[in-house]
């Protein structure tokens, strides 16, 4: 395996390595996190 090669590897390897966590995140785990702005002082 030439240099080309392992280079090849690591730029997917990232790659698939961001879109699993777009796909993560976009999953609907935040919902409750994304209404904390929207919620008045509860002091």
């Amino acid at each position: 395996m030439g240099i080309n090669e392992l280079r090849v590897a690591v730029t997917l390897v990232s790659l698939a390595v961001f879109l699993g966590i777009v796909v993560w995140a976009w999953r609907g785990r935040f919902d409750a996190a994304a209404e904390l702005p929207l919620q008045g002082d509860e002091q």
